[in-house]
């Protein structure tokens, strides 16, 4: 396939970044109907989810719902000094949240590390954000490898992955280099032909 991943980039981001507000509520209500759906989320005790950025489907209802509950949840953490490279670390509340790289928020220095020791804690259910998906699973993101290299660590094998998009964020077939992790589902904001 000779698709530029580079140009898809700057596609998908610009036309995600002109959605007006209605239609991020829209389809990211939808898009968590979906997720609430799964039976692998109402069986999930731990939670890796992502805080949004630059309209990325909202996924914080989903978040405050596991805190309401009294589950597990973890946020990535980017790490400046180590590109392309997610720490994963326990957030009881918005309020152990901070600004970090980049402008995302994420658990502070005082939230724990959950990779830290020989009890690494794997999630049960992976919540995945991207700038567009294909119907196999595989997705495209900013470029960093973020989460192809954590979905890839061994401790993390049996994680149930799910991408999160809007309906014009499924393609037909997207390129794909030998290092890209499929997700298990895809949870879109609409109906899409897949």
């Amino acid at each position: 396939m000779d698709i530029n991943k580079a140009d898809l980039r700057r596609r998908f981001l610009q036309r995600r970044l002109a959605l007006d507000r209605g239609e991020v509520e829209a389809q990211s209500r939808a898009a968590c109907d979906c997720v609430r759906g799964l039976a692998e989320w109402r069986a999930a005790r731990r939670v890796l989810a992502y805080w949004p950025t630059k309209n990325e489907i909202d996924v914080r209802p989903l978040v405050r719902g596991l805190w309401d509950r009294g589950l597990a949840v973890l946020l990535p953490r980017c790490l400046r000094d180590r590109p392309g490279r997610l720490e994963l670390a326990w957030a009881g509340s918005e309020s152990d949240l901070r600004p970090g790289p980049y402008s995302i928020l994420a658990p502070g220095p005082a939230c724990p590390c959950a990779q830290e020791g020989p009890d690494q804690v794997r999630p049960d259910l992976v919540l995945v954000p991207g700038l567009a998906f294909d119907p196999r699973g595989f997705r495209l993101g900013f470029g960093g490898g973020y989460y192809d290299r954590l979905l890839a660590e061994p401790w993390m094998q049996g994680a149930f992955t799910v991408g999160l998009c809007y309906a014009f964020q499924v393609v037909e077939e997207l390129p794909v280099d030998p290092w890209d992790r499929p997700v298990d589902a895809l949870c879109p904001g609409g109906p899409w032909s897949g």
